[in-house]
């Protein structure tokens, strides 16, 4: 299989993975929004701040590094096993000793109780991520896939189980840990690993030269990604934590199983290239030529359908979630660019520039939420689009650099996405203008009509529009869809 075929594969089975993770975390998210209150949700997004900021720790990016690696054996895997498993360990003693601050802190001590709970699951990590690893470097994603939507049935499945029955902020926290534990038993089964012990910390050394970098690039982007949350969470309390949330996670559903499918991918195939700088210009404007043309029209939609699109989905309650919503939809492109830049410069071992970049977003995030706070959670959004603009810039510079590539070619790279969407917006508004008022009034039936139309346009238009640069990718589909005859 060549290079190009093992990236479209696997990107294929992550695609579908985190597609019909998606697809399941949304449908069942509509049921534990009716169950759960938004207090609630704002609770656990509150300790999964603080816990998977200490899974960035514990991982301690080694896994990364030897995924990127050019040899690794299984000495190598466990001593990551070894490693991690001690970072665990302390992580649970740590959060124990502070739960009862914690609870103080926020003055309820459930929040100490749910953060004692949570710690548990770092026991359990090692076991989940080293057989992953493996999987990863092996770019079996089809197996990963597997294991993926197996266990989001086991955590949905206990979750709705447990709100249903009222535990509410329990059922998610519950869910997670048992979770874990069904998704390490798979990756083991899978990769045929066993546990073993390596102390070989001249090994680990090198490992974590790599590892330190790319944890590091983890935390500071993550301790940036919750600054909202936390920000909020001491302003206006859990519930505008939740509405917030829900409008965070609807607008980055569609980025994260499109260019998140494709960073992996791209990830390991750039690593594979990394002394061939002609391929690996190619692969990553070409990557982003792709995640432009699927990943936006969502987010045209999300700016036309914002509020009847949350109260059909969540009803009346999260209606406040739409304004947000709508603002972070513009940052879509933007995240694109970061993100697939973010994978350039990780295979390319430039993650001590990345880091600089991250260190200054932090600032620049904070200083523009602050500026947004005093206008709420819309306000908070606006913010954060403004620091979007300046990580995304900053982000392509430096893959630019490290490709020797040029502003020219990120242009021509969104080109066919732009252009397809700019008639989908025009679809949507002759369309908007064609439903009756009364139709309009209801909610359902207008999101309906206005998703049908858009996407039977958007297809038609992706299909059948002479666009050069995605005549290969049309082609396919015109195969798979019986429209055309497969090239002899």
């Amino acid at each position: 299989m060549t290079l190009g075929d093992s990236i479209r594969h696997g990107a294929k089975w992550v695609f579908i993975g985190n597609t019909g993770s998606q697809i399941i975390n949304f449908a069942l998210g509509l049921i534990l929004a009716r169950l759960l209150m938004p207090a609630e949700f704002g609770m656990v997004a509150t300790i999964l701040i603080f816990t998977s900021l200490a899974g960035f720790v514990a991982g301690g990016g080694m896994g990364q590094a030897i995924v990127r690696a050019k040899e690794a054996t299984k000495r190598d895997f466990d001593l990551l096993f070894t490693l991690q498993a001690l970072i665990g360990l302390v992580i649970v003693g740590f959060f124990f000793a502070i739960a009862s601050w914690f609870g103080r802190w926020y003055d309820n001590p459930l929040y100490a109780d749910l953060l004692r709970v949570a710690s548990l699951s770092f026991l359990v990590r090692p076991f989940f991520n080293v057989p992953s690893n493996m999987l990863h470097r092996d770019m079996r994603f089809k197996a990963k896939t597997a294991v993926q939507l197996t266990n989001l049935v086991v955590y949905n499945g206990i979750a709705l189980s447990l709100a249903w029955l009222g535990y509410g902020p329990w059922s998610l926290i519950l869910a997670g840990l048992f979770s874990a534990v069904a998704g390490a038993l798979q990756f083991a089964w899978y990769a045929r690993w066993r546990p073993g012990l390596c102390f070989d910390f001249a090994r680990a050394g090198e490992l974590m030269r790599y590892g330190l970098l790319a944890s590091s690039n983890n935390i500071v982007h993550y301790v940036r990604s919750q600054l909202p949350t936390f920000m909020l969470s001491r302003s206006i309390g859990p519930a505008g934590v939740g509405l917030f949330n829900k409008a965070e996670s609807l607008a980055t559903r569609p980025h994260s199983f499109i260019t998140g499918s494709v960073y992996e991918v791209l990830f390991r195939a750039l690593a594979k290239e990394q002394d061939n700088l002609d391929k690996s210009r190619y692969l990553f404007f070409r990557s982003l030529t792709l995640v432009a043309t699927y990943g936006l029209p969502f987010y045209v939609g999300f700016l036309w359908l914002a509020e009847p699109l949350v109260v059909t989905l969540f009803g009346h309650r999260w209606a406040d979630s739409a304004g947000p919503l709508m603002i972070l939809s513009l940052a879509a492109p933007l995240l694109m660019i970061e993100n697939l830049s973010g994978a350039v410069l990780a295979a390319r071992n430039c993650l001590g520039k990345e880091l600089v970049a991250q260190v200054v977003m932090i600032f620049i995030a904070g200083a523009a939420i602050m500026a947004g706070l005093p206008h709420g959670m819309t306000g908070v959004a606006a913010g954060l689009l403004v620091a979007m603009l300046y990580m995304s810039t900053h982000m392509f510079w430096l893959a630019k650099q490290s490709l020797r590539a040029r502003w020219a070619d990120l242009a021509r790279a969104f080109l066919p996405a732009l252009l397809l969407n700019a008639i989908l917006a025009a679809a949507l508004w002759l369309t908007d203008q064609m439903i009756p008022p009364h139709i309009q009034a209801i909610d359902a039936l207008y999101v309906l009509l206005m998703a049908v139309t858009g996407g039977l346009v958007y297809t038609l238009c992706f299909l059948y529009l002479p666009i050069p640069a995605l005549a290969a990718e049309t082609g396919r589909w015109k195969v798979k869809l019986k429209l055309a005859k497969a090239a002899a």
